[in-house]
Order: structure tokens, then C-alpha cells, then sequence
């Protein structure tokens, strides 16, 4: 989620500041050519396609943020024992839905398969158990939310129920980054992320209602307009908290992105961040409040 500048003199000051104007406010373009090249292609995979190409998808990007999740958690030496571990727990717990055998079970032999090779690494003993716990938690942090983002996609009208979640996280994102730009002064949670404001929070909550509102009426016809509502209030809430938590993780490394595969988003968990955290609010709401679909 894109909010507008603010110093780094304000890194670790009070939570709520309010701030003078930036002398000037520019708008990264990349982030719009970016996002007309991908926005169609994402489109029609997620709607036209089979659901096994949505899988696909997420298993590459999905792949591509967790190693930079490892990356950002050892940048001095990545096990590449464990790393595997971690990548084949990933693909086993995205692609679940599409098996027979269940969450807690896959959690649970993941647990022991980490377990087991975290035994044998060649890693210190100082390291070795600490290696495995963050290797089973890139796991938990971005497998599991992408994997109810599969088992959304899996129910009849699937398709439409993951595009609605798809724009209203991307209106949210949208509407917190350019509100911010535009009239952003006063900080929301400097000592985490230093370029998040109320007035970024409230745009995005504003666009997201609204574009929630409206995938309701055109194609989400699942979900009512209290439905709607209520979306995009928790889509908002749960985004803003996957946004803060992923620039939590960046400031204990000291580092500004994730990566930089994508022009003006940064690297794929900087795309992903809010996803990870609307997609399990997203499916257990139309799981166990509409009853569109099984829980997990």
C-alpha cells in the first residue's frame, strides 16, 4: 500500500504526528504501467482460465516473495537444505485444495519435515532451530493466505468471488497511496512505517467501499450490499495490518523493499503484503458468514 513521504527524522516519534506538506508530491508512473500490464493478464486467469491456472500463478509469485522473505532473514547465509524445505511445504500448502488431504495435516508433517531436517543441517546449533522456525513461518505467512485464495477459487462462481477480492484489495491499496500523496499529513504508525497516514487509511477505505460496492452490483451477486459493506471495511482493516506487518519485518532488516521485480512496487512480498492478510478475512467471512464454501 503506497502512502506519500515523510522524513526519517519521524521514524520513532509519537504514534499520531502531524506533519507540514511535502514541498512536492510526485506519482511514481512505474506503479501505472505496472499495473496496465499485469491487470489483464491477472483478469484472465483468474475469470477465463481453469482454476489450476490461478493455482499456477500464485505458485510463482507466491514462490518468488517467500524467497525474498529468506532473503531478508538471512542475508549472510541461506541454507539451501532448508530453503527447499520451506519452498516444498509453500507448494504442498497452496495446492491442498486441489487434494484430498487437509490443512492441520499438512501443517503438521510440514512441522515434523522441518523438524527432522533442521537436525541435520550443517548450520551451528545456535542457528539450527531458529533457521527452521523462521523457514515454517515464511510457510505460515505467505503459503496459507495464498492457499485460501485457491480454495476461493475452487467453489462454483468461484471466479468472481476472487475478482472481487482482487479490486477491493487493489482499490484499498489504490485509494491509500494516492489520498496519501495528494492530502496526506498526519501519521499513522511512524515508529513501523513512516509513510503511512490517515488520510492515506481513510482514501483507501473510501475507494475500497465504493469499488466493493460496485463488483456487488456487476458481478459478484453472491454477496449482498450489507456484504459488500462490511468488505470493504475488513479488507481495508486486514490490508492496512498485511502492509504494517510486511514493514515491520523490513525495519528489524533495515532494508526500504522487498526486492525490485516489479517498476515502483518493489519486490513481490512489497505487492503481496496486503494480500496475505484480506485473503484468509476474505474466505473464512464467505465461508463461515455466508456459507458460500467449506472452511479450510
Amino acid at each position: 500500500m503506497g502512502y506519500p513521504l515523510a522524513t526519517d527524522a519521524l521514524a520513532h516519534s509519537a504514534i499520531f504526528v502531524t506533519i507540514s506538506p511535502a514541498p512536492t508530491r510526485r506519482f511514481d508512473l512505474r506503479r501505472l504501467y505496472t499495473a496496465l500490464a499485469l491487470i489483464p493478464a491477472v483478469y484472465l486467469i483468474i475469470v477465463h482460465l481453469t482454476p489450476w491456472a490461478l493455482t499456477l500463478l500464485l505458485l510463482v509469485v507466491g514462490a518468488i516473495a517467500l524467497l525474498e522473505l529468506y532473503k531478508l532473514s538471512f542475508p549472510s547465509r541461506l541454507s539451501r537444505l532448508l530453503v527447499g524445505v520451506g519452498l516444498a511445504g509453500f507448494a504442498l500448502t497452496l495446492t491442498h485444495a486441489h487434494f484430498s488431504f487437509s490443512l492441520p495435516e499438512l501443517l503438521v508433517g510440514s512441522v515434523l519435515i522441518a523438524a527432522v531436517t533442521a537436525s541435520i543441517s550443517a548450520a551451528s546449533t545456535a542457528h539450527r532451530w531458529n533457521d527452521a522456525l523462521v523457514i515454517l513461518l515464511g510457510v505460515l505467512y505467505v503459503g496459507f493466505p495464498l492457499s485460501t485464495v485457491v480454495s476461493t477459487r475452487t467453489v462454483p462462481g468461484g471466479e468472481w468471488l476472487v475478482l472481487f477480492l482482487a479490486v477491493v484489495t487493489w482499490a484499498s491499496d489504490t485509494g491509500a497511496y494516492y489520498a496519501g500523496t495528494l492530502w496526506g499529513k498526519h501519521l499513522l504508525l511512524p515508529s513501523i512505517s513512516p509513510k503511512k497516514t490517515i488520510e492515506g487509511v481513510l482514501g483507501g477505505l473510501a475507494l475500497a467501499v465504493g469499488v466493493a460496492l460496485l463488483a456487488q452490483q456487476w458481478f459478484a451477486s453472491q454477496l449482498s450490499l450489507a456484504d459488500a459493506v462490511i468488505l470493504g471495511v475488513l479488507l481495508t482493516a486486514a490490508g492496512l495490518l498485511g502492509d504494517l506487518f510486511e514493514s515491520m519485518i523490513k525495519r528489524r532488516t533495515g532494508v526500504k523493499d522487498s526486492g525490485g521485480i516489479l517498476p515502483g512496487h518493489g519486490g513481490m512480498l512489497d505487492r503481496l503484503d496486503s494480500l496475505l492478510f484480506t485473503a484468509p478475512t476474505f474466505y473464512y467471512y464467505v465461508a463461515y458468514i455466508r456459507g458460500l464454501s467449506p472452511p479450510l
